[in-house]
């Protein structure tokens, strides 16, 4: 069973994506960081779910989806490290996170 660490980035991720879904309500705020937390824990047994980053062909990076956003995460040995939350119609090259990877 694979081992979730969740960085930083990938919190405020979350809290962010949180307080804008709290402006209209905050019942289904909470309700979506739920839904989060319990689709990134198939994870633990399953750490392949996902299927690779379209944009970063041929790397490590993985996504799996929930509504609009995209859990993108790296494994390595039996830890899987969640990088970002991020929003679909967003371009993953102006995320912090991997704009690296882009020039």
């Amino acid at each position: 069973m694979a081992s979730i660490t969740w960085t930083e980035t990938a919190l405020k991720d979350i809290n962010a994506i949180a307080e804008f879904i709290a402006l209209d309500s905050p019942f289904s705020a909470s309700k979506f960081v739920n839904k989060l937390f319990a689709t990134a824990i198939k994870l633990e047994k399953y750490p392949e779910i996902g299927k690779p980053v379209p944009e970063l062909p041929g790397s490590t990076y993985r996504e799996i989806l929930l509504k609009k956003y995209r859990i993108i995460y790296r494994i390595e040995n039996d830890d899987v490290f969640i990088l970002s939350v991020h929003h679909s119609a967003r371009l993953l090259s102006n995320n912090d996170t991997f704009k690296d990877l882009f020039e």
